[in-house]
């Protein structure tokens, strides 16, 4: 059984008596955000005088088990895990409960009660999109591009864009003429399910909810090889291409979740569960239930839809630089104008 300081975290890491290892098990690195994300918890870990090891699942739930395994061998106090299936992960969960090893959920939920789940309102983030596309087209037909079916966010984020549509389905205005998910949240796969709903329904498509900048990218690409870029088309993450797709036109929102933010909460609250903090005892913690019923202790960070509106606010905020964002923009929203 591992044993845990029980004095406040200031005063363990100030004795020097030991340095807390934090265990970080990637689901995989395709996505461009989880470096940025892995750069500061590295970053919130070396300022609180912990250490840092990790492993990359690459898209495989059952090697992110053995990840889990051997990051718990290497001395791990605390793992935080962002998970490639939600259900898979759950006996890596188990192990470490039964080591005193407290794990963080992070930005995916683990449906287990002995998990701290820290993410976005994935569920406002739905929404955000919906809104977004919504306004830029009020009527005609809709198609949604969903997240992997292996990750709880791509329920959540549906969730969320049904909430802002229902009303306008209820009415007509809106027909939502065919919905997938995406395995993985590949591009590739979100491109070919885009392609296939458009060869169905003879390219009569008027907007598309995307659930990912990775997906966003997958269907502007089938929606340009039709001649029909510039239809409205969501995404999230404020991954640097999607943002000049904003740019460009050919993306509605990138709805922007700064992972400088969630990998800076996941560092904090990783040292501080390793030090023996409650998870309640956690600034911004509450109570909360999944759809499924499990009730996990979470946090939640806000996130900001980026639209052509406000391009500006990922430039001020140094997410972006504006010869990036504005990579072959000539005449576009400011601050490419």
């Amino acid at each position: 059984m591992k044993l845990f300081a029980t004095t406040a975290i200031a005063m363990v890491l100030g004795t020097g008596a030991f340095a807390q290892t934090v265990g970080v098990s990637w689901s995989n690195f395709q996505e461009e955000r989880w470096k940025t994300d892995e750069a500061a918890i590295v970053a919130a870990l070396e300022a609180a005088g912990a250490d840092y090891i990790s492993a990359d699942a690459q898209s495989s739930s059952s090697k992110q088990l053995s990840d889990v395994e051997s990051l718990v061998a290497q001395g791990a106090d605390v793992l935080v895990i962002l998970a490639q299936d939600t259900q898979a992960i759950i006996p890596a969960v188990e192990a470490a409960a039964n080591e005193g090893i407290p794990v963080i959920a992070y930005d995916r939920l683990i449906e287990d009660s002995r998990a701290f789940y820290l993410t976005f309102d994935n569920v406002e983030v739905g929404r955000m999109q919906a809104r977004a596309v919504f306004e830029a087209q009020p009527t005609g037909n809709y198609v949604m591009i969903k997240g992997s079916p292996t990750d709880p966010n791509a329920d959540f984020l549906r969730g969320g864009q049904q909430e802002v549509l229902q009303a306008a389905i209820d009415a007509g205005d809106i027909t939502i003429v065919d919905e997938a998910y995406t395995d993985g949240w590949l591009p590739a796969n979100a491109q070919r399910n885009m392609e296939q709903i458009l060869t169905a329904n003879d390219n009569n498509v008027d907007a598309v909810v995307a659930s990912n900048d990775g997906t966003a990218g997958g269907v502007v690409a089938a929606l340009t090889a039709q001649g029909l870029d510039g239809l409205p088309v969501s995404g999230q993450d404020g991954d640097h291409a999607a943002l000049n797709r904003v740019a460009r036109g050919t993306q509605t929102v990138s709805v922007w979740k700064d992972a400088r933010e969630l990998g800076k909460a996941a560092g904090e609250i990783a040292v501080a569960l390793a030090g023996g903090t409650a998870p309640a005892e956690i600034d911004g913690a509450a109570e909360w239930t999944s759809p499924a019923g499990t009730t996990l202790t979470a946090k939640f960070l806000e996130p900001i839809p980026v639209t052509a509106a406000n391009l500006g606010v990922v430039v001020d905020a140094g997410w972006i630089d504006q010869d990036t964002l504005c990579q072959g923009v000539s005449d576009g929203p400011a601050p490419c104008n």
